[in-house]
């Protein structure tokens, strides 16, 4: 047997929907990273929405705290 040829059982430890190890890896990075990619694109959407302070809005005489009629 050469160097390059691997048996059927060596194939299946490498292959990647045999082995749990390699594909729990795969899911475990590949949730971290769509939570982070979740929790940044949330947060930025936020930070487009914020609260921009209080609007100029004329108030009439009559209605303040101390009314002026006319």
């Amino acid at each position: 047997m050469s160097h390059h040829e691997h048996t059927h059982e060596e194939e299946t430890n490498l292959d990647f929907t045999k082995s749990w190890v390699n594909s729990s890896k795969f899911i475990f990075y590949l949730s971290v990273i769509c939570v982070l990619g979740g929790l940044f694109g949330n947060s930025l959407r936020l930070y487009q929405a914020r609260y921009k302070g209080h609007p100029d809005v004329e108030i009439q005489s009559s209605t303040q705290y101390k009314p002026e009629y006319k």
